[in-house]
């Protein structure tokens, strides 16, 4: 009978996620069979499973746990490298993050820009986000655009990296699900480091504790656990529903021409009203696999009690009754100039604002609606 692992004075860290490895309880975080300990890399069967089957396994860290670990970086010298998705700005922008970090220099990295249209300029990205930053309370050191997945911009900002430290250790923080670990795995790949793989997946809380990866100069890149911005709508659907409303290709906007008391529907996880306004274009940016459906405001409260989970959808089905009920929030629209509607977790309805106009939008309780400068 094989002997219980027992933790050394170091413990045994998941090379996937970061967090303590035992081998007593399959329950628990951390679980590994005794057989796993003889690898080169050991990750836990969590990873394993994420890795090679693609399940999605819960996990019991709480908020504290990652304000816990943000908190220590402000006690360092440090490079801290935020990490935002592009495509849901708002919904995966790092809250209070300078308070956590000190007096340590932010660089600002946006990611997943291949999912934007070919045509808009990265140097109006990169100044929109800049004011973006600014209108958020942070004033990072420079910004720059990456595609981990298809490997855009990572020399760029290897370099940056480079300048910036100074010989310093560096942080990547960010929220769930922007791309972190993907990244990382990029820059460990470029680094040449061997034997770490972190866990990548497109459900959130993949990492669970700070995972270390050792520099030339003896110096680490720390991967941070992602905290959880709990207005996004993806926290609120299936595995299976969050598939369909994460891009995995360039965004395709969708035009919809809208004379007021019409109604647009985004699947079954949004709803908007153009209750007053001249006609104008409501332009859509959301996966590309969603439905939008178009009908008279007068006729939106049925199409939704009829067709929800079915017609309407994602969710589907019996997902339907997981999502809390909807709310309606207010817009009054008087800018002089393009706004985004945004949707945090799904994207966002782009108008022109050369006119007044007031909306309403639906979303599942908790989720959250905010109106920006125009990003394209």
């Amino acid at each position: 009978m094989e002997e219980p692992f027992v933790s050394p004075d170091e413990p045994l860290q998941c090379a996937g996620c970061g967090v303590a490895i035992q081998t007593e309880d399959k329950t628990k975080q951390g679980y590994a069979p005794v057989s796993a300990l003889s690898r080169d890399v050991v990750i836990c069967q969590r990873c394993y499973r994420i890795k090679h089957y693609n399940e999605v396994a819960p996990v019991d860290m709480e908020d504290d746990d990652f304000l816990r670990i943000l908190n220590g970086i402000g006690a360092t010298d440090s490079l801290v490298v935020m990490v935002v998705d592009i495509f849901d700005f708002q919904g995966s922008w790092l809250r209070g993050l300078p308070r956590f970090v000190g007096n340590n220099p932010i660089l600002l990295v946006g990611n997943k820009v291949d999912l934007l249209p070919r045509s808009i300029n990265p140097n109006r990205v990169r100044n929109w986000m800049q004011h973006e930053a600014k209108q958020l309370g942070l004033r990072p050191v420079d910004v720059v655009l990456v595609s981990a997945v298809k490997g855009q911009g990572i020399d760029e900002l290897l370099q940056r990296v480079g300048e910036l430290r100074r010989g310093r250790d560096v942080y990547i923080v960010g929220v769930t699900n922007v791309g972190k670990s993907t990244l990382i795995n990029r820059i460990i790949h470029d680094y040449g480091s061997a034997g770490v793989e972190i866990t990548t997946s497109p459900f959130p809380g993949t990492t669970l504790d700070k995972i270390e990866i050792p520099l030339d100069d003896g110096r680490f890149i720390y991967d941070t656990p992602g905290i959880i911005n709990r207005d996004q709508i993806g926290h609120m659907v299936t595995p299976q529903d969050l598939r369909k409303l994460t891009p995995i290709s360039r965004v395709n906007p969708k035009t919809y021409q809208l004379n007021d008391r019409q109604s647009l529907f985004i699947g079954g996880l949004a709803r908007i009203d153009y209750v007053s306004g001249e006609r104008q274009p409501f332009v859509v940016y959301v996966a590309n696999a969603l439905p939008i459906h178009r009908t008279k405001l007068e006729k939106a409260d049925e199409l939704m009690a009829k067709h929800h989970g079915e017609l309407l959808a994602p969710p589907v089905g019996e997902a339907v009754k997981l999502l809390p009920p909807f709310t309606r929030h207010t817009l009054k629209i008087e800018s002089a100039g393009p706004v985004d509607i945004v949707i945090s977790g799904l994207g966002w309805v782009t108008l022109q604002g050369k006119q007044k106009a007031i909306l309403e939008v639906h979303v599942p309780k908790g989720v959250g609606v905010a109106v920006r400068k125009a990003l394209i």
